[in-house]
């Protein structure tokens, strides 16, 4: 019996095609975005030029900058990965390009300002006033005038703890813990698993929300264990995840992240994705074709998640390993109508 065929299909590039444009209203996919830091900005960049039913949901690990000062000294949620959430939501018009630039520029000075980035201070402000993450978050996008939704994934600060083999480079068999985002993302060491502090924290319900009445949800790219794979660790989140009907993209790096996922294969993020959130399917795994030299082996890890593999061109054309937002939604706009539903969107 021959083997079943492995369900790797290109997607082509356009050439000197136009960028898609959104949908008309009542027609686009409502799409969530999963992930943190500059993966989910790169993916929102994309989206937000096919869509303008989105909604980020942004992980709270981060204990590191600006964003650590502000959660040590006041115990709030760090902003950082959900200000640079809603910067990459901000329009290509002067209004969304100024305030873009606003809300992610440091202060540079010897005192207690520096570092800080002027959106965390804005967010935090607005927290203490509200008392309301979601509403402070939805005030922020209203002034600038961003092209979709910002969520926390948890209503509470979380510790990122991971065992990794090697994090001391004198005991390079030994598997210790390791405490804190900052440190697991720049660890020496093979991260073996992750988890969070607290271990079943109490995910946003206009997250989970969001979630079960979407379309599509995408997940990644960004920084496996410290961006990505947390979202799985939010009992409810995870769960809505497993139950909602929307289709699951599983969007992956263009390269390894040096520390954190050193020398792995586009396959081996699948495996470790995997051993977190076992019964997680995906509907569709996309990735660069120029970052994917073995498309047997990756066809096959998609297979766990009965997944489709998607190879296209979403890298910049400059050779700095970073996704080009026009070419990404390109291809999440192919993916979407190619798996999508027959006849219009709701």
């Amino acid at each position: 019996m021959s083997p079943r065929p492995r369900r790797v299909r290109r997607l082509r590039r356009q050439e000197g095609g136009p960028a898609p444009r959104p949908r008309r209203r009542g027609t686009q996919p409502k799409v969530v975005a999963l992930g943190g830091g500059m993966g989910l900005s790169a993916s929102l960049a994309a989206l937000r030029r096919i869509t303008g039913e989105l909604t980020a949901v942004v992980t709270v690990a981060d204990d590191g900058g600006s964003s650590g000062r502000l959660r040590d000294e006041l115990g709030v949620l760090p902003p950082g990965d959900l200000r640079k959430a809603l910067a990459a939501l901000c329009g290509d018009d002067d209004w969304g390009q100024t305030w873009s630039r606003v809300i992610q520029h440091r202060f540079a000075s010897q005192g207690e300002l520096h570092g800080h980035a002027v959106g965390n201070l804005l967010i935090v402000a607005l927290w203490e006033q509200l008392g309301d993450h979601v509403a402070a978050l939805d005030l922020v996008g209203t002034l600038l005038g961003a092209h979709g939704r910002v969520l926390p994934m948890s209503a509470v600060p979380l510790e990122l703890q991971a065992l990794v083999r090697g994090h001391d480079p004198a005991r390079a068999e030994e598997v210790q813990l390791v405490r804190g985002q900052a440190t697991v993302a720049l660890t020496p060491g093979e991260v073996q698993s992750v988890h969070v502090v607290p271990t079943d924290p109490p995910a946003v319900p206009e997250a989970v929300e969001a979630v079960l009445d979407a379309d599509w949800v995408v997940v990644g790219p960004g920084s496996w264990f410290s961006s990505v794979i947390p979202h799985l660790l939010v009992p409810e989140l995870l769960d809505a995840l497993t139950r909602t009907r929307a289709r699951r993209v599983l969007s992956l790096n263009l390269v390894p992240q040096p520390g954190e996922t050193e020398g792995f294969s586009p396959q081996r993020h699948l495996e470790v994705l995997a051993r977190h959130a076992p019964k997680l399917t995906f509907d569709v795994v996309l990735a660069d074709e120029a970052a994917v030299p073995d498309r047997a082996s990756l066809a096959e890890a998609a297979e766990r998640f009965d997944a489709t593999v998607e190879l296209a061109p979403v890298a910049r054309p400059d050779g700095v390993p970073r996704h080009d937002p026009e070419l990404l939604a390109a291809a999440y706009d192919r993916i979407f109508r190619m798996h999508g539903r027959i006849g219009p969107w709701r």
